[in-house]
């Protein structure tokens, strides 16, 4: 008798997600599954939902209708502030409630339970896996600097060895490289490339630029005014035709050896 070969539980699952405020819709009938081994970037222009759609997944905003399913557990039934744990997330706002003078890593432990100034002394289990993350992700030696003092792409380092101290599912990366320098966003994007060649945790890129699109993001998802405009395979909807209608603009997108770029068409030319 052949052996039966159970599907596995995706990693994220959203099912008609819906948020009114007021009168007006900010997301509508979003659906939209990741499966487990699978790296995603979103893009969509300014107002198209991107910063509510991350609220919702990151349960700082409650949806009006619809589902998120974290690994077969549903926000809403599941211990919500545990679940919430299992979802990593480096965000420019989280930079701000930073204290200059914390060493980084007391940031990093703090991330154990999504906590920031932490007082208690900490578990020496807790330092050793706080310094273990700071050299996966080629910060070691900036450990005992203060916050203050570090470049925006270290602190981006930092702030990733912090997420994955909850040892998370799902990590998103909302707009990461924004204030980095050509040549720091350079090699930020290639440490990237060498995180997601570990399938988990699964990563979400939430970015404006194409450019920013590393081949291990294999598929994308594009909003539009609060819809899912496209979803599939990166090759197939990151593309001139989709991007001109999500930006409303003529587009040019070009692809070579797996990096994208993008120009703006004028008058047609």
């Amino acid at each position: 008798m052949p052996r039966l070969i159970r599907p596995t539980t995706p990693v994220l699952q959203l099912t008609g997600l819906t948020v009114f405020r007021g009168q007006t819709t900010i997301l509508s009938d979003v659906n939209w599954t990741v499966e487990s081994g699978q790296h995603w970037v979103i893009l969509g222009s300014n107002g198209s939902g991107k910063t509510s759609l991350l609220a919702a997944l990151t349960a700082y905003l409650t949806p009006s209708g619809g589902t998120i399913d974290l690994l077969g557990e549903r926000y809403g039934r599941a211990n919500w502030p545990a679940l919430r744990r299992r979802v990593g997330l480096v965000s420019s706002a989280l930079r701000q409630l930073l204290h200059e003078e914390e060493p980084a890593i007391e940031i990093v432990i703090g991330g154990r339970r999504a906590e920031i100034d932490v007082r208690d002394r900490p578990r020496p289990a807790d330092v050793r896996g706080a310094r273990k993350l700071l050299e996966t992700v080629g910060a070691r030696h900036l450990a005992d600097r203060p916050w203050g003092v570090l470049s925006q792409g270290e602190r981006q380092r930092v702030l990733i060895a912090r997420a994955l101290m909850a040892r998370p599912d799902l990590l998103i990366l909302d707009e990461p490289c924004a204030g980095l320098d050509p040549v720091a966003r350079e090699r930020f994007l290639l440490f990237l490339t060498e995180l997601g060649r570990s399938p988990s945790p699964s990563l979400v890129l939430v970015t404006h630029h194409v450019e920013e699109i590393v081949p291990v993001f294999a598929h994308a998802l594009v909003l539009q005014a609060g819809r899912v405009a496209v979803a599939g395979p990166t090759r197939e909807v990151v593309t001139s035709g989709v991007l001109s209608e999500a930006f409303e603009a003529r587009v040019r997108v070009t692809v070579r050896k797996g990096h994208y770029s993008l120009a703006l068409e004028e008058n047609g030319v």
